[in-house]
């Protein structure tokens, strides 16, 4: 090895050790006793984006405050791993609308074909933010299922929701019609803003 390769791997080494170590402290700040400092950490875990994250945003989908626990479920679907499904679909039935939310995202990013019916059960839930995430999440996984539900909410009352549902009908239509990726599918992957 000559000395630029050597510098090299030296180099992604430092780089490397320089993000676990910033998780690591994510992780730490996820438990601090101040909101702030929580929901910040929640939020970054997402950007970072790896997998050693995963169990801490868990775990953070049951903090006392829904600042958090609603970071760490867009978070978890930032982060896309199949271990936060679950805790997702029961995070879906909290009292929280900012959690049901964060969870619709989370799963909506994830596309797990688990979370259909969950999700189209969310389809009919009294808020309305809840609801429009929700068949955006479905237009984002694509499964057929969710096809007459998404119909259904065509005719809801929130002109928003009426539009995603619109959106997730084309997304999975597109997708029967076509293998590739469509206008639509390109402009769905993050998910939507609250």
């Amino acid at each position: 090895m000559d000395g630029e390769e050597v510098s090299g791997v030296n180099g992604k080494y430092i780089e490397i050790n320089a993000r676990r170590r910033q998780i690591r402290e994510y992780v730490t700040l996820l438990k601090s006793p101040h909101l702030d400092t929580r929901w910040k950490a929640a939020e970054a875990l997402g950007v970072v984006g790896d997998q050693t994250a995963v169990q801490p945003l868990i775990e953070a989908l049951d903090d006392q405050f829904v600042d958090v626990s609603w970071l760490a479920a867009k978070s978890l679907g930032s982060i896309g791993d199949s271990r936060a499904v679950e805790p997702l679909i029961r995070a879906l039935k909290s009292d929280e609308k900012w959690l049901r939310i964060g969870a619709a995202i989370g799963l909506g990013r994830i596309r797990d074909a688990r979370a259909v019916e969950p999700l189209i059960e969310a389809l009919h839930d009294k808020k309305r933010l809840v609801r429009k995430h929700a068949a955006w999440a479905l237009g984002a996984i694509g499964d057929e299922r969710a096809l007459g539900p998404l119909e259904e909410a065509r005719s809801d009352p929130d002109e928003t929701v009426r539009q995603a549902a619109e959106l997730a009908i084309r997304l999975i239509s597109g997708a029967r019609v076509a293998a590739g990726t469509t206008e639509d599918q390109a402009a769905i992957p993050s998910g939507p803003e609250p």
